[in-house]
This record gives structure tokens, C-alpha cells and sequence, in this order.
């Protein structure tokens, strides 16, 4: 396939290209115009992208293609708090444009590109077991609310045109390249800066929450698998099924380090309603194309720190 990723400079959408090329696909990477283009493998056409603007929307989309990633996005919870308004301008607003701009591509008949919406397991909001694609959205957070927005609009357009749009609803991810922004990489920089002060203790927020987390490398696997085999108008969590309580997290963050510390509660790290537990049931996923994790937690744990020191 001739494979368009949107984001494709961002943490999960350089794993997707990698991923993409791995299994022969065709791949043009779309990034902003101050994006970090020198990431991505060497020979891959970038496109420049900015969502806020209909015309480079409509740019980036101007050649035929067989699929679409849509990963471009405001993605961080903090950043979406700071300016919910932003993050609905990038994240809703912008899906539309590119959904209705892969919808005139098929109207044109030069093409007729399946679209892969990346949304968030974050949409459904607070739960007390896994929650399957049936559970209603109820966001809690900025940043959820805009990522539902993004949802409504990239369906109504394959409702009205005829766009084959698939929606992915990712629970939490991290892997190598993740931003310190996210929780385990900024808490295993903490944890080899108290390893290498020689602190006995490390500041954290709350770590009661219990999250569903894989691999990013497995998450982008499963948007391949859907961009090649999901049902258009369809929506596919993407989650490994099961929670860590972030308090295991944090020993085996530590044990991974080679530190013994203790975590020491820090008022300004604490998060106003964060979800106490967000796990998913990917069972609709793994049936459809026969995805399953491969990598597991500390292994994940392990690649971030070499790809740390290298």
C-alpha cells in the first residue's frame, strides 16, 4: 500500500514508518513545518503539514494514496490543559479537514484511501474493569474531550461520503523516543539522576492509578494490522488487556535503573482527576486481525534505557 502517516516526526508515528516499511508498505511521512523530519529512516518522501491550516491540509493530501494514519496531534494531557481550545483546534478541527481532504481524493477517483483515526483509550473516561468498544465515551480531561470531537468528525465524513474511516482507541504506551513529558520517561530520568546523585528518594505524583500500558512498537503493529484488515466505520481498542498499579511501576522503574529509592510525594506532580483506572479490552482487535503484545514491560523498560545511553 502507499501509506500517508500524519505525525509521522512524532513518537508513536516514527515507530509506525518503521513498522510500515518492515511489511513493504510505501510510505510518505507528513510532519509540521518545524518538525523533526532528519528522524525518520533515510529515503522517505516529508510532506510539511500543519493542521490548523486547510490549504496545507489539503496539500499534504493532493497525491493518491491507498491509506491514511492519522497521527498528527496535540498529545500530551498537560499541554491540552494548558489550552483546551488548541487542543480541539489541532485535534477535532484538524481531523476534519483531513478527513473531508481524503474524501475529495476519493470523490476525484484518483484514489480511495482507507483512514486510520489514532484516538485514545483516555475517551471513555473513569471505569472499574476493562472497557470494551461498546462502553460510551465520557472523557474527563481536555484532551479526551478532543480526541472524541476528532472521532465524531472523521466518522461523519465516512458516513457521508462513502470514506472507509477506522477509528483506534490506543490505552497508555510508552517505548524508546517517548518524550519526558510522559510518565516513564521523565520518571526514569528522575530515578538515574537520584542513581547518580546518590539520593535515597524521588519526587512523584500520584501513583495509585492503575494503567493499561504496551509497547509502543506493539501499538503501531496494530495500526498496521487495521490500515490492511479492519472494517471501515469500525473502532478497535488497542490495549494489552491488563493494569499495573503505577506504585509496581515505579519499583520496577527503579529495579530497571538499579536504585533502591524511595518514592517521596510531590504536591506540584499530582494531577486534578486523573483516572484511578484505565484498562481495555482489546478481545474485538485481536479477533479481527490477530494482534497480540510481544514485548513485554520490562523489556520495554530495558530499550528505553539503552537507547538512553546510546
Amino acid at each position: 500500500m502507499r501509506v500517508l502517516v500524519t505525525g509521522a516526526d512524532g513518537f508513536a508515528g516514527r515507530h509506525l514508518v518503521i513498522a510500515l516499511l518492515s511489511r513493504g508498505h510505501q510510505v510518505r511521512a507528513a510532519v509540521r513545518p518545524d518538525g523533526a523530519a532528519a528522524a525518520l529512516p533515510a529515503g522517505v518522501p516529508v510532506v510539511s503539514l500543519e493542521l490548523t491550516d486547510g490549504s496545507s491540509v489539503d496539500a499534504a493530501l493532493a497525491e493518491p494514496c491507498d491509506a491514511i494514519a492519522h497521527l498528527a496531534a496535540l498529545a500530551s494531557n498537560a499541554e491540552a490543559r494548558r489550552d483546551p481550545g488548541a487542543a480541539w483546534v489541532v485535534n477535532a478541527a484538524g481531523t476534519a479537514r483531513v478527513a473531508e481532504a481524503a474524501a475529495r481524493l476519493r470523490d476525484s477517483g484518483a484514489a480511495d484511501p482507507r483512514l486510520l483515526v489514532v484516538s485514545s483509550g483516555e475517551v471513555y473516561g473513569e471505569a472499574a474493569r476493562p472497557l470494551t468498544e461498546s462502553d460510551e465515551p465520557r472523557p474527563q480531561s481536555p484532551y479526551a474531550a478532543s480526541k472524541v470531537g476528532a472521532e465524531v468528525a472523521a466518522l461523519e465524513v465516512g458516513r457521508r461520503t462513502g470514506l472507509g474511516v477506522i477509528v483506534a482507541r490506543p490505552f497508555t504506551h510508552t517505548g524508546p523516543g517517548q518524550r519526558s513529558v510522559f510518565f516513564v520517561p521523565a520518571m526514569l530520568d528522575r530515578l538515574r539522576e537520584a542513581k547518580a546523585s546518590g539520593r535515597d528518594s524521588v519526587r512523584v505524583g500520584n501513583l495509585t492509578p492503575v494503567r493499561d500500558l504496551t509497547d509502543v512498537r506493539d501499538v503501531v503493529r496494530a495500526y498496521v494490522l487495521l490500515l490492511e484488515e479492519g472494517e471501515p466505520g469500525a473502532t478497535y481498542n488497542v490495549s494489552r488487556g491488563d493494569g499495573v498499579a503505577l506504585t509496581d511501576l515505579f519499583d520496577r522503574m527503579a529495579a530497571a535503573v538499579g536504585v533502591d529509592v524511595t518514592p517521596e510525594p510531590d504536591p506540584a506532580l499530582m494531577r486534578r482527576a486523573d483516572l484511578p483506572y484505565l484498562v481495555g479490552d482489546s478481545t474485538k482487535l485481536r479477533r479481527t486481525t490477530g494482534w497480540s503484545p510481544s514485548i513485554d514491560l520490562d523489556q520495554t523498560l530495558a530499550d528505553m534505557l539503552d537507547a538512553e545511553t546510546h
